[in-house]
């Protein structure tokens, strides 16, 4: 209903020669409204609810939905052609959201104060970050002290319940202080069954949470604004860290973080109260829980076979393992930035973590100088060589090699490929196998059988004759270092038949 005093107004501004647009924008009313109160003459003008209203009952409503499973136009044809009320769909589907989201009314959060050296948060959070050049999925974790506003944050390839073990421990050791409780959301890293205030925290991480003094909460299901301290921090790394910075590695990446949250950000003032986070923290350190000093690194550790030249594998990389050590197998276990060989337990061998993109290397001790023929017997094997020489021979081998590498589905190892190409080539000779690859590339043939009887029907094309196939090589002599070296040497660029005239 339109109060009087509105009606009121329409009519003198209408009197002063004000259009009904003008009045509309003016109060804020619709144009066709301005224009019934015009009609009106004064009077009050009322709405009136309509005399054909249907109501449907709520308990037959209930009934239909258990009946139909929540299917709504079967709950239509029901209520249209059995019960016989005329009620629109749309009305139904109004009526049935109306009376759900009565049932599950939200509960609202609850403000918490500020206390020092009660809460901190931690979350996680997936950004799009460019590093050297290409563009990456990358975890943020970041923990978050909600009095003094201190932070935390670093990334990750990939987050586990280790990896959150190891950040939060590392994070506790610079601040070399916890606050009473964490607050997290129901990640299955630490809440082992339930949610929110009845979650059951799994074993692993009470006790991880124990050796420092504090205690995991889980906020309710979808009441994130609970830790708004670390969301409000990745909306920062997105708007304030980010942008304008560039990233060459992963560990670049990382120091450039924790610089910018350690220091930088803990040296600004809050927008709103203009407080400095880290003269905060020095003033809020007597309400925080001072960490222990017996408190140990948390680690995994896992069982690794030590291969007949004495190396160990662990997440791509090959790790000498000291001669003293007798046993076949050896314990390796996992920190967050090194790694310890065990021999039962008695530590033989450690080793920093090497940087994130390398792979399939050797590891040595410092100062240690590896027997060359002596690697690791899984160790993959390149084709730079190969694959130099047989670019070397001129077109076609590029582009078939090109196409080798675009089609992702023709070859699934192509070092493999071009090994056997190449040792194909050593078999045919440069003009007989340049014509097979061109064939092949015309044909877009990937198979080494294949491709060998391309050959063989050039060959009959021209002459007559079949290829005759040499013997291969004996597996184990081919595997030697020396014959792999050797293969590669310089041909031999002497002119016999010229030397020989010289002579005669």
């Amino acid at each position: 209903m339109i109060d009087q005093d509105r009606q009121d107004a329409v009519h003198t501004l209408y009197r002063q020669g004000v259009s009904r647009k003008a009045i509309a924008r003016q109060l804020r009313m619709n144009v066709k409204t301005v224009r019934s109160i015009l009609q009106s003459g004064g009077g009050v003008r009322e709405y009136k609810r309509r005399d054909d209203r249907i109501v449907v009952d709520d308990a037959l409503v209930d009934k239909l939905y258990a009946d139909c499973d929540g299917y709504i136009q079967r709950m239509h044809e029901f209520l249209t052609e059995e019960y016989g009320i005329d009620v629109g769909y749309s009305t139904l589907t109004r009526l049935i959201r109306k009376k759900m989201h009565a049932d599950e009314r939200r509960e609202r959060s609850c403000r918490v104060p500020d206390i020092p050296g009660e809460e901190m948060q931690h979350d996680t959070s997936e950004h799009k970050v460019r590093i050297n050049g290409v563009k990456q999925k990358i975890i943020s974790s970041g923990i978050y002290l909600r009095y003094s506003k201190m932070r935390y944050v670093r990334f990750y390839r990939r987050f586990n319940r280790f990896t959150m073990k190891c950040f939060i421990d590392e994070a506790l050791r610079h601040w070399g202080y916890c606050a009473r409780y964490c607050i997290i959301d129901n990640t299955n890293l630490a809440v082992g069954a339930g949610t929110g205030s009845a979650a059951l925290m799994s074993p692993e991480m009470a006790s991880f949470a124990d050796n420092y003094g504090f205690t995991w909460k889980a906020h309710a299901v979808g009441h994130a604004n609970r830790k708004a301290g670390t969301e409000r921090n990745f909306h920062t790394i997105e708007t304030n860290f980010l942008p304008g910075r560039t990233f060459a590695t992963l560990e670049d990446l990382n120091r450039q973080a924790i610089e910018w949250a350690t220091v930088r950000y803990a040296m600004r003032p809050l927008s709103k109260t203009k407080l400095i986070p880290h003269e905060l923290f020095e003033a809020e350190k007597c309400k925080l829980i001072k960490l222990p000093d017996y408190i140990s690194s948390p680690y995994v550790h896992y069982r690794r076979l030590v291969d007949q030249y004495g190396y160990c594998s662990f997440d791509g990389n090959y790790y000498r393992v000291p001669e003293s050590v007798a046993s076949h197998t050896v314990t390796v276990l996992e920190y967050a930035a090194h790694l310890r060989i065990m021999d039962g337990t008695r530590e033989v061998q450690r080793y920093d973590l090497p940087a994130d993109e390398v792979k399939n290397e050797i590891i040595v001790p410092l100062g240690y100088s590896p027997v060359t023929r002596y690697v690791p017997k899984n160790r993959k094997l390149g084709c730079s060589q190969e694959e130099g020489r047989l670019v070397e021979l001129g077109q076609p081998v590029p582009a078939y090699l090109d196409m080798v590498k675009r089609d992702k589905n023709g070859v699934k190892q192509y070092p493999a490929f071009v090994r056997k190409l190449y040792s194909l080539y050593k078999l045919l000779g440069q003009t007989l196998f340049l014509a097979t690859v061109q064939r092949a590339l015309d044909y877009n043939v990937y198979d080494r059988a294949a491709i060998e009887r391309i050959a063989h029907q050039i060959i009959i094309a021209d002459s007559g004759e079949p290829l005759r196939v040499a013997p291969a090589t004996p597996s184990d002599y081919c595997k030697r270092p020396a014959y792999r070296d050797g293969q590669f040497s310089g041909e031999n660029d002497i002119n016999f038949d010229k030397l020989a005239e010289a002579n005669g």
